[in-house]
């Protein structure tokens, strides 16, 4: 669960270090194999997008400043 903007933004990177990666291995892999090894990371991207709209949704927004 993401707890604040910090958070938000190491969950940003990682959501993009993985979508790098499954691209690399999208030209590398064998079409046989492919749907096995892909499955893990797009649940894991899946996942890790939900708890982003989580927090950009669900949570307070900060107070303005005025």
């Amino acid at each position: 669960m993401i707890r604040n903007d910090a958070e938000l933004k190491t969950m940003r990177e990682r959501v993009t270090t993985l979508e790098e990666l499954i691209l690399t291995l999208r030209s590398t892999a064998r079409p046989e194999e492919w749907p096995a090894l892909s499955s893990g990371y797009r649940f894991e991207i899946e996942r890790m997008q939900s708890e982003i709209l989580d927090y950009l949704v669900e949570g307070t927004p900060p107070a303005l400043s005025r």
